[in-house]
């Protein structure tokens, strides 16, 4: 099972590999998560394009302080 962590324009996002697909949450600044249900990353997007694909999802949320999407684990 692989994890990866993002900062998507401002909000901390967890991407974990479950078999073959790809499950999203939302991290808390507690450590706690909840799951992304607004945000599907379909099976086929490998490990490299999640990033984009994120950056390509969700642009609307991009502001001056936090104009991109950043992974950060």
């Amino acid at each position: 099972m692989k994890s990866l962590k993002f900062e998507v324009f401002g909000r901390l996002l967890l991407v974990i590999e479950s078999g073959d697909a790809w499950s999203a949450f939302y991290l808390g600044a507690e450590g706690k998560k909840r799951p992304a249900k607004d945000i599907v990353v379909p099976a086929d997007i490998s490990e490299a394009e999640i990033e984009q694909y994120l950056d390509d999802l969700c642009h609307e949320w991009a502001t001056a302080q936090h104009p991109k999407v950043k992974r950060l684990a």
